[in-house]
């Protein structure tokens, strides 16, 4: 069955960034001169996804509206005959069909949460992409059509992106171990493990094909409440649970891998977006060159 649907978790309060995100969504932060949550958007479609459903709280109505029509502002730009711009805001609210789910406050913290929350608009035999609202990804073929046709040659199994990270950073990600003598089958993994005890250096990034007994565990866990590490609910321990009766893969995803999860990571990916722009690229290079650092 060809995956027509992506799943973006974007529910965070973001307080990393506080107090820019005390008002608004940490993904409707800018890279340049789209917010993030669009690059991810952007590159689902390009994937071939058709339904984007994104999971918010409240008070990210602005989220919302970013990718709704905006008529004054629409009117404004054709009255001053500025065509370009007006296609770009107008592309932003035919890209996809957008649903919007609001995750609700009696359930726990954590990145499998959001998953519970849209349980019943996923099929019970339906494969899904799921994907993390800061994470993303440069690279010649979309992140999420490279995980696709990963699992789509291991007939729709469940597939997971990784890339291998320096072992000073395994403790900020999921960390997996595979089966001996395996490139790719999943055995187990921990989450944001001690650099002493991980079990390698193949981090997880937010990007997933998933499917409905995902979602179930994920559901069974919060119900039952047990929870993982830190009291949350962690989508690894699903995967993992999934994973001792069903094969799981790790598909190493070829691109640069970047989060915006705190302001250090965020500068960087501002940067690396900055000279991959061919309208800017090597002004902004050569800007770089001359501060002589």
């Amino acid at each position: 069955m060809k995956i027509r649907k992506a799943v973006i978790a974007a529910a965070g309060y973001g307080t990393r960034f506080l107090p820019a995100t005390k008002n608004q969504p940490k993904e409707m932060l800018p890279i340049i001169d789209k917010p993030i949550i669009q690059y991810l958007v952007e590159e689902a479609v390009d994937s071939g996804i058709k339904d984007i459903i994104l999971v918010t709280r409240r008070g990210q109505s602005s989220l919302e509206n970013h990718f709704d029509s905006n008529f004054e502002l629409e009117h404004m730009l054709e009255v001053n005959h500025k065509e370009e711009l007006l296609e770009r805001v107008r592309e932003v609210s035919r890209m996809a069909n957008f649903i919007y789910v609001r995750q609700h406050r009696h359930l726990p913290y954590g990145n499998g949460t959001p998953l519970v929350s849209v349980k019943d608009l996923i099929g019970s035999d339906e494969n899904f992409v799921y994907m993390f609202g800061d994470d993303l990804v440069l690279s010649e073929i979309p992140c999420t059509k490279q995980l696709i046709d990963y699992s789509n040659k291991k007939k729709g199994a469940v597939t997971v992106a990784v890339q291998e990270v320096a072992r000073s950073e395994v403790s900020r990600y999921g960390i997996y171990k595979l089966a001996k003598g395996s490139r790719d089958r999943v055995l187990s993994a921990v989450e944001k493990p001690d650099p002493d005890s991980a079990p390698s250096r193949l981090a997880q990034f937010g990007r997933f094909i998933l499917n409905h007994k995902i979602i179930d565990i994920l559901n069974e866990m919060h119900e039952k409440k047990k929870l993982g590490k830190d009291n949350e609910l962690w989508l690894i321990d699903a995967i993992i649970a999934y994973a001792k009766k069903n094969p799981v893969y790790a598909a190493r995803i070829k691109g640069e891998w970047m989060t915006t999860g705190d302001p250090l990571r965020y500068m960087k990916t501002q940067v690396r977006y900055a000279l991959a722009r061919p309208d800017m690229g090597e002004e902004f290079a050569s800007f770089l060159k001359s501060l002589k650092l």
